[in-house]
């Protein structure tokens, strides 16, 4: 026995190393071929798109960046740092050149230079953001100008990097960067409905609102389940539930409670707002999700099935069903409820706008209520939720 766990052993750590060396010369051929590539780019000539555009370009790039400096040896800093770590890289050495390519490519990123003759990081910031709202700008600029770029970013500018950088630093900004741009796009909501019987957690990465079949959700986005024995679980729905963002408690009814149809049932807080939700039906409270009340958490993956908020002993089901969505009904009131709500946001957001400053165009997205004032948040939530 103890000659076979040697033998495990041995063979447990020959084959990590083997699997470290394999990596090892992937990464040096890898890194050989992106040298190739980098050498390569300054023979090659792009000037029909633009007269000062170097392009270097690599399979499968971790982001595609354009990069926009009146000084080349930024420029040559960013090509030989960034095409060697993995990302696609095109430079040129003013701002009209950069806007003529963002309208005929498609970046991740573009990196201005503050101060630059002709057209300087601000125009750029706010033309960009104009043409191209999708590309996340970032500021290069000097000590000095520093208070100049955190200005911009009310402009639509994501984030600034000083120079000098070194190779760590720039590398590691742009992961940084790359992890946050990640995340928006992950947050943003697509205004497509399904009826899904596959696990929500599927339906939230994909950005969609999702109703599960057989679940009946009410005109406050509410939702109700039913039983053969007339059990009622209610939760809020996925529209508000995503809408609405992080909930940090939520306040449970008494078990044993009468409760009317449209009479408050549960609270969901956040931070020093409230949301009280009125019951979809009516019955007696006989079972409160604790389990929910502990972990609010779980609302990420999914706000249905085993996350609901309490169920009921329906009384008058059989009347009140009538008034809930199911199926292909409730998918047409979700996509009638999101279209009215891009309508208000438009207007809700101008009056949060401040003078210049650049809004993200984007309308839906997770937790977009978190950011509104508490006037605008009031109306949203009375025009949805307190139905």
């Amino acid at each position: 026995m103890p000659l076979l766990i040697v033998a495990v052993i041995i063979f447990i750590i020959a084959d990590l190393l083997i699997r470290m060396v394999g990596r090892r010369l992937t990464e040096k051929k890898v890194k050989k071929e992106r040298e190739i590539i980098l050498q390569e780019s300054l023979k090659l000539d792009f000037t029909n798109e633009a007269k000062s555009l170097k392009r270097a370009e690599v399979a499968n790039p971790k982001a595609k960046i354009l990069c926009v400096d009146d000084e080349e040896v930024i420029l040559g800093s960013f090509r030989k740092i960034l095409v060697l770590d993995g990302y696609s890289i095109d430079t040129v050495e003013n701002g009209q050149e950069a806007l003529g390519l963002i309208q005929r490519h498609h970046y991740d990123f573009l990196f201005t230079d503050l101060k630059m003759p002709l057209m300087d990081g601000v125009e750029v910031t706010k033309a960009v953001k104009h043409l191209r709202p999708d590309i996340d700008v970032i500021i290069i600029t000097g000590y000095a100008s520093v208070e100049t770029a955190v200005e911009t970013m009310k402009y639509g500018a994501m984030d600034y990097v000083q120079k000098p950088f070194t190779e760590d630093e720039l590398l590691a900004f742009v992961k940084k960067s790359l992890i946050k741009r990640q995340d928006k796009i992950q947050k943003q909501l697509k205004p497509k409905v399904h009826i899904t019987h596959l696990p929500a957690s599927d339906d939230f990465t994909k950005g969609e609102f999702s109703i599960p079949g057989g679940v009946f959700i009410a005109k406050n986005h509410t939702w109700v389940s039913m039983n053969q024995a007339g059990i009622a679980k209610v939760g809020i729905d996925d529209f508000a539930n995503k809408l609405v963002g992080k909930i940090d408690s939520i306040e449970l009814p008494n078990l044993g409670m009468n409760i009317k149809i449209g009479q408050p049932l549960f609270t969901i807080k956040q931070a020093n707002r409230t949301i009280s939700f009125k019951s979809p039906v009516s019955g007696n409270v006989s079972q409160i999700n604790t389990v929910l009340e502990q972990n609010l958490a779980v609302l990420n993956i999914t706000p249905y099935e085993r996350n609901w908020v309490c169920a009921l002993d329906a009384e008058n089901i059989d009347i009140e069903i009538k008034d809930l969505k199911i199926g292909r009904s409730a998918v047409t009131f979700y996509q009638d409820d999101i279209e009215q709500f891009n309508v208000l946001m438009k207007d809700l957001i101008k009056t949060e706008k401040k003078e210049g400053e650049y809004v993200e165009e984007s309308l839906l997205y997770v937790g977009q209520l978190e950011k509104l004032n508490d006037m605008n948040w009031e109306k949203i939530v009375s025009e949805f939720f307190k139905r």
